[in-house]
């Protein structure tokens, strides 16, 4: 870790957005009990009028969703209520809870349905997912179901279609993955070959209301997208919208996904069913993005800096055009007096090169490519020539969720002391980024940023400072 204080800032600002959108901080804010109603935002259900509350979810945040569903509210529950029958499944990765965690929930079970940094679908997936769906179609109308999802849902509810095997939805996720589709591109793929995403989950309940929690990690909260839209009613996508896609990415004839593109090929194109039991379905968004720029720009304030910010509205597009944008942003900082913090929020796509990828993500890839573009633009040299009109930088990207592509850090910074080391080591970062090498460049100079899993999933944060005191 540099000394720099202003890496010190930066890292405080991209903790502070991080730490406002937890479960525990969301429903400390937006979730109560009134009487009989369990109440969140503006959502209520009479647990009086409940035979049974049944808690299902997925996602990165989803044990720690439920946790904060358990201390909040349903260990408050008044006298009459504590009798209520409470049971559930959640469908977690590894590492993001503890059995401290599943001692607290009681009746609501925390499966690993994934290895820690293995974002894609899994046997232990597969068989989680069908208790959920035996689950939710035990119910009646004298049931009610909270459903709590948050970004990773999708590789983490996964009941492939019969004719579709799991290799070949690990396949999906890789190619598209690989071939710089973003996150709507996968998950329409991902709906056209699932039971359960698409309205499936929706579907198979048999309650009186189905009440879906979302922290959303899609840019804009499309339902549908968000874990692919288990629970959105017509949300599934049809079988030449997923081929169109394949071919947009130029992915038809790929061998690994000849299986899927036949499949799709012969799959009818029917409409999907509406909702025909009478389930009363609403969805909540707790959290997302903006929020976590909003709060990062709180404590920036607090810090003492002015800043600007920038919310992505829907994807960002490839990592090394977006760099290009954040360069310019990050120079603009270094040459004003009026305004010293930039923060960001977004998800860009890395496309991998076709000889092999290295190790990284894309954040440490976004890190590397804007510090690239300052390199090239004669930063940090410069400082010491012009000492009148820059100022010294700090620059941090990061993944909310503390995961960054199959790594263990969750970002990269970088600041002057490190940008100064790369050129004393004489590191061809051009080299580094044709190779999607982004992770042992930032390791060799000390510039990984590791949180661990955070319990949270919204996205990307990032924050750049100028020095308040010119160089």
């Amino acid at each position: 870790m540099s000394d720099s204080p202003l890496i010190r800032d930066a890292l405080a600002i991209w903790k502070a957005g991080v730490q406002a959108v937890t479960p525990a901080q969301l429903f400390r804010q937006k979730a109560f009990l009134d009487g009989n109603f369990l109440c969140v935002e503006g959502a209520s259900i009479d647990l009086s009028e409940v035979r049974r509350l049944v808690v299902v979810g997925a996602g990165k945040a989803s044990a720690a969703m439920a946790v904060a569903l358990q201390e909040q509210l349903l260990c408050r529950l008044p006298p009459p209520l504590r009798r209520l029958p409470v049971v559930g499944w959640i469908n977690a990765p590894q590492g993001t809870y503890g059995a401290a965690d599943q001692a607290r929930l009681g009746g609501i079970h925390l499966h690993a349905a994934r290895p820690a940094g293995l974002n894609e679908p899994t046997a232990e997936a597969v068989s989680g997912t069908q208790e959920i769906l035996q689950l939710v179609s035990s119910c009646d109308h004298r049931d009610a179901v909270l459903c709590l999802l948050s970004g990773g849902g999708s590789a983490l509810l996964v009941a492939p279609k019969p004719g579709v095997t799991l290799a070949d939805k690990q396949a999906v996720a890789r190619e598209i993955s690989a071939a710089g589709g973003d996150i709507e591109q996968l998950n329409a793929v991902r709906r056209a070959l699932s039971d359960i995403k698409g309205g499936g989950l929706a579907r198979a309940c048999r309650a009186g209301r189905l009440l879906t929690l979302i922290l959303s990690d899609v840019l804009g909260d499309p339902l549908q997208t968000i874990a692919s839209g288990p629970t959105v009613g017509q949300a599934s996508a049809s079988p030449q919208q997923a081929l169109r896609v394949l071919q947009q990415l130029d992915l038809l004839a790929r061998p690994a996904l000849s299986r899927v593109v036949h499949f799709l090929q012969h799959s009818p194109d029917d409409s999907v069913p509406a909702l025909a039991h009478g389930t009363q379905v609403e969805h909540l968004i707790l959290g997302n993005n903006a929020d976590a720029v909003d709060a990062a720009g709180v404590k920036a304030v607090e810090l003492g800096y002015r800043y600007v910010m920038q919310v992505a509205g829907g994807p960002e597009g490839e990592v090394r055009a977006l760099a290009k944008k954040a360069a310019a942003a990050v120079q603009q900082l270094a040459g004003q007096r009026e305004v010293d913090c930039w923060i960001s929020g977004g998800e860009p796509t890395v496309k991998l090169p076709a000889g092999g990828a290295g190790k990284g993500g894309r954040n440490q890839q976004l890190a590397l490519a804007v510090l690239q573009e300052l390199r090239q633009a004669g930063w940090p040299s410069h400082l010491a020539a012009q000492p009148a009109k820059q100022r010294a930088l700090a620059f941090v990207s990061g993944g909310t969720d503390g995961e960054d592509g199959p790594t263990d850090a969750a970002g990269a910074w970088f600041d002057v002391p490190l940008a100064q080391r790369a050129i004393d080591m004489q590191l061809d970062l051009e080299d580094y980024l044709a190779r999607a090498d982004a992770y042992p460049f930032f390791q060799q100079l000390g510039g990984l940023l590791n949180t661990g899993p955070t319990g949270t999933n919204v996205c990307d944060l990032r924050v750049a400072l100028a020095a308040r005191r010119w160089a």
